[in-house]
């Protein structure tokens, strides 16, 4: 049994919360209790979930039986929440991204690893079961050498969404709809497709909202295995609909929607895995089922268990940042950049 902490009791909260419950019901995991410097999240998470709160950050790492703290902060607050836990040995699950920009998620990976202790960070996507189905079928050959490999997020934010203080703002998300709408979406696409080695990008901001990061972006993929494809990420898109990757190789080609997966293999029927398209595209960001994410966590609870790495390590995590900063690069100099 695992014994969990929350650290961040804001909208994220809410599926982990979820997960960890039907992992307590399974004698998986114990939830000690959950952390925020502001007292209004403090009772609304100890009044909707019926669990003890900590006043500070130190009792909450403090805790008796604590193994793991679930960093759901800003991401320019996560670097600071895990140096605190991993001086304590505490294992780490930070929210994605990593971190604010790509030298404090690389110093944050750094640092726990320095410090022996476990850190994942949550790409629940990956755990789909339409994306688990993807991935063994592109890791078994069955498409064939892959060639073109794509995704497009065109999802909707509205006003209410942007009303949170700092919300879309530089100083307190890091970045627009690449780092924080499209990131599970590139990230599942770098999972399946591999490693982009060149990108050409274009990006900006509308006049819809008053931020200052882009909520509008594109970009052309050549990835290091030599297929090509293209992006297109957008929180412009009233009223919002479900994310796509698309891949097609010699062997077949394959159309990732949300969670509902279409697989066409040479000489088989085409099989389909059904799975809900609503996916968080719309004005309700969290309109998604919280399975991917219990089935993440356990998957921490068994590499800490094994002393192993888990298929959603830290590091893995830089893949897509490296890919976000190269685009942004892209679209500031007008130039093809090498992630």
């Amino acid at each position: 049994m695992i014994g969990v902490g929350i650290v961040g009791l804001g909208m994220a909260a809410a599926p982990h919360m979820l997960a960890i419950r039907d992992l307590e019901k399974a004698g998986r995991a114990r939830l000690l209790g959950g952390f925020s410097p502001s007292a209004q999240r403090r009772g609304a998470f100890a009044q909707a979930w019926r669990a003890p709160v900590f006043l500070s950050l130190d009792a909450l790492l403090a805790a008796p039986d604590l193994d793991l703290v679930i960093v759901l902060t800003p991401p320019g607050a996560h670097l600071p929440v895990a140096e605190a836990a991993a001086k304590v040995g505490k294992h780490i699950l930070v929210e994605k991204p990593l971190e604010i920009s790509l030298e404090r998620a690389e110093a944050l990976v750094t640092m726990a690893e320095r410090a022996g202790v476990t850190l994942g960070v949550v790409f629940q996507h990956r755990f789909r079961p339409a994306a688990l189905r993807l991935k063994q079928t592109i890791s078994d050959g069955e498409l064939g050498t892959l060639l073109s490999c794509s995704a497009s997020i065109r999802w909707w934010r509205n006003a209410a969404y942007f009303a949170q203080p700092g919300r879309g703002m530089r100083a307190r998300d890091g970045g627009g709809v690449l780092l924080t709408q499209a990131i599970h979406t590139l990230d599942l696409l770098l999972h399946l497709a591999g490693p982009v080695a060149q990108i050409g990008g274009f990006a900006r901001t509308s006049a819809l909202r008053a931020i200052d990061t882009e909520d509008i972006a594109a970009a052309a993929l050549r990835f290091a295995s030599g297929a090509i494809g293209a992006l297109d990420a957008t929180t412009v898109a009233e009223p919002g609909f479900p994310e796509r990757i698309e891949i097609a190789g010699t062997g077949g080609s394959a159309a990732l929607v949300a969670e509902r997966l279409e697989l066409h293999v040479k000489d088989r029927p085409v099989e389909i895995l059904d799975g809900s398209l609503a996916g968080g595209g719309g004005a309700d960001p969290m309109a998604f089922d919280h399975g991917p994410h219990r089935a993440m966590i356990a998957e921490m609870f068994d590499a800490i268990a094994a002393g192993r790495q888990p298929s959603n390590a830290g590091a893995t995590g830089l893949a897509v940042q490296r890919l976000i900063a190269a685009l942004l690069e892209s679209a500031a100099t007008g130039r093809f950049v090498q992630p």
